[in-house]
């Protein structure tokens, strides 16, 4: 019954996001503002689903100024709980196959996020040199999943350099972003518990070079590697007592 409900649910969401968040996106395309704003339209998507959200913000992330965002990426899932987290100013930076996603992909291009073709490294590393260019020129914050793949409750996998190479490029900082797991949630589950998403501390790029830039993948892959088993211990006691 959950699960009919809820695809009827989403099924609405759907259809008011194509005639209202296209609309929206319509009146200034390609505006990183917009990310912000369709980011916490799908965010509001959790409560359907059973999710008690708690969204969690250092008071040094607020003051980070533009940076590259980090986070995990866990599996669909996070289209209404990472979504939360977006912060204003930033874009997303995605696989140049989610813009053929029925409504998802036409408004994932048209709130200005930047699509790579990650099956070609050339066109890749090419889009790295535009992603720093934007955030030099634009005064853009950009959002990666450094994993590269979804994790589909395999911890948190081995960092890819791309979001490593765009911070050291622009000269900006750092700021994790941690979901704590998702891989018990199911959409035919009346109550799923509770979600926590944290926006971290910045983490310094100084004396991070393309020579040692491994380092501070392996340094921000352990600072996040803590984090999510810290959520994650956090949330079975919170659903134990709910």
């Amino acid at each position: 019954m959950y699960f009919i409900l809820r695809l009827l649910a989403v099924a609405l969401f759907a259809i008011v996001m194509l005639i209202f968040g296209c609309g929206y996106c319509l009146l200034s395309p390609r505006n990183p503002k917009n990310v912000y704003t369709i980011g916490r339209w799908f965010g509001k998507m959790s409560a359907i689903f059973g999710i008690k959200l708690e969204l969690r913000q250092s008071e040094a992330s607020k003051a980070a100024g533009t940076c590259v965002y980090i986070a995990n990426h866990q599996s669909n899932w996070d289209l209404i709980t990472v979504s939360n987290a977006v912060r204003p100013g930033a874009v997303t930076v995605g696989k140049k196959s989610l813009a053929y996603i029925p409504i998802f992909g036409t408004l994932y291009w048209l709130t200005g996020n930047i699509l790579i073709d990650r099956n070609n490294r050339s066109k890749a590393m090419g889009t790295i040199g535009q992603v720093i260019d934007k955030i030099k020129e634009r005064d853009v914050s950009v959002w990666l999943f450094p994993e590269g793949t979804r994790s589909r409750g395999r911890g948190l996998l081995p960092f890819k350099t791309g979001a490593f190479h765009a911070a050291i490029g622009a000269g900006v900082p750092i700021v994790p972003i941690v979901c704590s797991s998702t891989s018990h949630l199911k959409a035919s589950r009346g109550n799923n518990g509770h979600i926590i998403v944290e926006v971290m501390d910045p983490i310094s790029i100084e004396g991070y070079n393309k020579d040692n830039i491994r380092e501070l993948s392996k340094h921000c892959h352990a600072v996040m590697t803590e984090k999510l088993a810290e959520l994650d211990a956090e949330v079975a006691e919170l659903n134990k007592k709910s």
